[in-house]
């Protein structure tokens, strides 16, 4: 009978995980649907906007010859030094959505480190940050909750420093990692450079002269006004992108572990049912032994 008890333990305890990842998925469910339309209302701007400063970058480099802004557009092809800011989540039980942004970093890590380059980490995301410190890899910067609940001023604070400092010349590149969303199923890495602003795709004959001429007083006011917006809006956008995405891996994460806990329920009531039937067989022949044994 003890061995019977402990079926219907384990049985009961399945059971209560189950009814946690059922309503963890369907919160996720929920919260990806606002998520997810945020997300493409800002995709829309942020393409714009990225595209706008591509643009800005490329005719000031061709016309101004500004040699200050020289280092904005123009990629160092020997850098010595690259700030790498990933996004993670600050919760778990979403899957691999966290171990892939993180394998990804540290697959760039490797790389830029097998040529001499020099890396810095800076983080989002608890379980992002957790992980580094944990291998004693130190990150320069660290923010925990503004991926949870993404907010412009806090991006903005966050991007600004690692800004100044390959203005100064301190670092030779920023690059951002993050895990995107692409669907209610899908999530990918992605990889932007945020400096230098590539302009490698921009056809400057095709960019039309009446929507960029600026007088000479107000082009540094642009240009740094753009950049300044550029910057602030590919992180905030890439921390609502990432929580969608975090949502989406959530989602699908639940939804295996409710199956399998099904499952698991399922196998755990069969074997209680043989235990059962077994410990009844047992009974009727040790009472019909007794009887044998009286006569």
């Amino acid at each position: 009978m003890a061995n019977l008890k402990e079926i219907q333990r384990k049985i009961k305890s399945v059971k209560n995980t189950q009814k946690t990842t059922r309503a963890m998925k369907l919160v996720s469910s929920a919260k990806l649907k606002r998520a997810e339309e945020v997300a493409k209302r800002s995709r829309v701007y942020a393409a714009k906007l990225n595209e706008m400063i591509n643009e800005i970058a490329q005719k000031v480099l061709t016309y101004s010859g500004r040699a200050d802004r020289s280092r904005i557009v123009v990629e160092n092809p020997n850098p010595k030094t690259v700030d790498i800011i990933f996004v993670t989540a600050d919760k778990g039980l979403c899957g691999g959505f966290n171990a892939q942004t993180l394998k990804r970093v540290n697959s760039m890590m490797s790389d830029f480190k097998s040529n001499g380059v020099e890396v810095r980490l800076s983080g989002i995301g608890r379980k992002g940050i957790d992980y580094y410190r944990f291998n004693k890899i130190k990150l320069i910067k660290e923010a925990i909750g503004l991926s949870s609940a993404p907010d412009y001023a806090s991006a903005s604070k966050f991007i600004s420093e690692a800004v100044e400092e390959y203005i100064n010349g301190s670092t030779d590149k920023i690059i951002l990692i993050h895990n995107g969303y692409v669907n209610m199923i899908t999530q990918v890495i992605k990889v932007d450079q945020i400096l230098p602003v590539s302009t490698e795709l921009i056809n400057i004959d095709a960019i039309s002269s009446s929507e960029l001429e600026v007088e000479s007083e107000d082009e540094d006011l642009l240009f740094q006004a753009l950049l300044r917006r550029y910057m602030e809006y590919t992180i905030y956008y890439a921390l609502l992108d990432s929580m969608a995405a975090e949502h989406s891996a959530r989602m699908q994460a639940m939804d295996s572990a409710t199956n399998n806990a099904k499952d698991m329920v399922k196998t755990l009531s069969v074997k209680y049912n043989k235990a059962r039937q077994e410990a009844i067989t047992t009974e009727l022949i040790e009472i019909i032994s007794g009887v044998e044994s009286m006569k």
